[in-house]
């Protein structure tokens, strides 16, 4: 069995997009000659790889093959099902390059994602995707910039989005761990857009090691801006379970609002995830099914919703 420690680091971090891409196969693992699967994944790294030499040459005149790499690299295909919405296709990616003509501690990162929860640094437990929501493509955004991060939890990022152009970010992190089996985890993001004005976002995650498989976690995230009235918020409260070879069962309780809003919570549910490797390390499913019950401003009642997803990543 994995422990816990691992298990946040192979599969729960997974979800907050924090795993390392490219994990490298131990030698002798796989016997078997390349199939089409790795010829996909050779050619989605390998266009990464020529983009990121273009883009370093930009910054200075050192090649990209003298300590540049490609990192966090994810392709993502997901569809989901929602009573109330109907059927939705999300397309995702996003990577890291690490170039030679920056900084050590700078890097230069792009992307596709919704363009709101990227902006404000939304965990990725809320997201719309793994909340089971529809989603229009206009509220997707092409990305790209550069940043930085320290040692003692302070990041910055400035870039370019296709929906309104520039935009920035100060982020800062810092982990307590109380004892050896809670952990607080605090993350503060202070954002700004052209079209958007001024925000923050703030996330405490809480992790208790019931045994060394099983973990409790309670999330919880805030976000105001000067466009909105109130502030944004999402807490879950699940169990995480964890298998042999990185499979991941977790069950949460959900719940979401706005503290200006008529209906205290406009929507809470139960979600239900499984997640595990379906090929060698680096390709992955998750399976999701939500029951939610959701309220309009403008509704008398509750309405109630069954929801499903299903999502194909890979790491390159």
């Amino acid at each position: 069995m994995l422990s816990l420690r691992r298990c946040r680091f192979a599969a729960l971090l997974f979800a907050l997009n924090l795993l390392p891409a490219a994990h490298a196969a131990e030698p002798g693992l796989y016997a078997e000659e390349d199939t089409w699967l790795d010829d996909t994944r050779q050619v989605v790294r390998d266009a990464s790889v020529w983009l990121a030499s273009g883009i370093n040459s930009w910054f200075g005149d050192r090649p990209f093959e003298d300590g540049g790499s490609v990192t966090n690299g994810r392709l993502k295909v997901s569809t989901l099902w929602r009573r109330d919405d109907g059927v939705d296709v999300n397309v995702r990616f996003r990577a890291r390059f690490n170039l030679p003509n920056l900084s050590d501690n700078a890097y230069f990162f792009f992307g596709r994602e919704n363009k709101e929860e990227m902006l404000q640094d939304t965990p990725e437990a809320f997201s719309r995707e793994q909340q089971l929501v529809h989603e229009e493509s206009r509220d997707d955004a092409f990305f790209a910039g550069v940043g930085t991060e320290s040692r003692n939890g302070l990041g910055f990022r400035i870039g370019v989005r296709s929906s309104d152009w520039l935009y920035a970010q100060a982020r800062y992190k810092h982990d307590w761990h109380m004892s050896m089996d809670d952990r607080l985890l605090f993350r503060e993001t202070v954002f700004a857009s052209i079209k958007r004005g001024l925000g923050a976002t703030t996330t405490v995650d809480y992790e208790h090691d019931l045994t060394d498989t099983l973990m409790f976690r309670w999330l919880n995230s805030a976000t105001i801006t000067s466009k909105k009235h109130g502030w944004d918020w999402n807490t879950s409260v699940g169990l995480y379970q964890q298998f042999s070879q990185s499979r991941l069962l977790s069950l949460e309780l959900l719940a979401s609002g706005n503290t200006k809003n008529h209906v205290d919570v406009s929507e809470y549910g139960v979600r239900a995830k499984w997640y595990q490797p379906i090929y060698r390390d680096w390709l992955f499913a998750e399976f999701i099914l939500g029951h939610f019950w959701p309220r309009d401003e403008d509704a008398l009642r509750r309405e109630r919703a069954w929801a499903a997803g299903v999502g194909i990543e890979i790491l390159f």
